[in-house]
């Protein structure tokens, strides 16, 4: 193995991590973004406002999202391993 396919192997992980988490990131922003702005315009600062639609909000996008995450990953496995068996 050369510093080439390790590049592009960490390149393939770094990209696969990136569509796997920035829907569920972008999610939690969102939601966190606009209960931010109820609160300050109605001057409620209950924590639990806080987090738990956010919660909420992330586990459904995360059974929602779980196909596309798993076949990405799939994907990713299946690359690393086919690389393996060609150099073994």
């Amino acid at each position: 193995m050369n510093e080439l396919e390790i590049f592009t192997i960490t390149k393939e992980a770094i990209l696969t991590l990136l569509k796997v988490v920035s829907p569920i990131i972008g999610i939690a922003l969102a939601v966190g973004l606009v209960i931010g702005i109820f609160q300050a315009l109605t001057q409620i600062q209950e924590m639990t406002l806080a987090f738990v639609p956010k919660i909420i909000c992330v586990f459904a996008a995360l059974i929602l999202l779980f196909p596309f995450m798993f076949g990405q990953m799939q994907n990713l496995s299946e690359s690393l391993f086919a690389r393996i068996a060609a150099g073994g």
